[in-house]
């Protein structure tokens, strides 16, 4: 179950990285529509920093320290910064999740989420879908933005069977 956890989170983290290098410019990788507050270069900073923290540093032991609001407040910034960071958590997901075994996800994750006790598999799939989701509205942004209906390919099937494929 592991290895599909961290196979779905490895494909959306490439598929953000891809969405974000659609953007035409970095200018425009920082814009919004009317009623959307949180542009793609901060929701790609956002995930990046979400699972370098969670896998990272709470699961990993990494030393990652997370600034949560710095994510919320960039307003510019280049397409290569923000891929950069989520092939940073790209290589955090696969080498922390990659030597964690099966049964480390009926234990309890080791920071409390909204003051309760959650299994670390509940807390691998939560961050998965937030990955998910958020990787959703950047494309729907990008699409509203630009007019350019190109997919980043998020849900490739055969990708997911790729990454997910055991290495020799």
């Amino acid at each position: 179950m592991m290895n599909s956890i961290r196979a779905v989170l490895v494909r959306e983290l490439e598929a953000f990285a891809r969405e974000i290098d659609l953007y035409p410019d970095d200018t425009l990788l920082w814009e919004t529509v009317p009623g959307i507050l949180n542009s793609s270069g901060v929701l790609g900073l956002h995930v990046a920093g979400n699972l370098q923290h969670f896998i990272g540093s709470v699961l990993g032991n990494t030393g990652y320290v997370r600034d949560r609001a710095a994510e919320f407040a960039r307003r510019s910034g280049t397409r290569a910064e923000v891929i950069a960071e989520l092939t940073r958590a790209r290589q955090v997901v696969i080498s922390v999740l990659g030597r964690l075994p099966d049964d480390s996800l009926t234990q309890t994750f080791p920071e409390r989420k909204a003051n309760q006790d959650i299994s670390t598999a509940l807390m691998l799939l939560h961050l998965a879908t937030h990955l998910a989701f958020h990787l959703g509205q950047a494309g729907y942004l990008r699409r509203a933005l630009t007019g350019d209906s190109t997919s980043a390919g998020g849900l490739s099937s055969a990708s997911l069977v790729t990454i997910a494929a055991p290495k020799p």
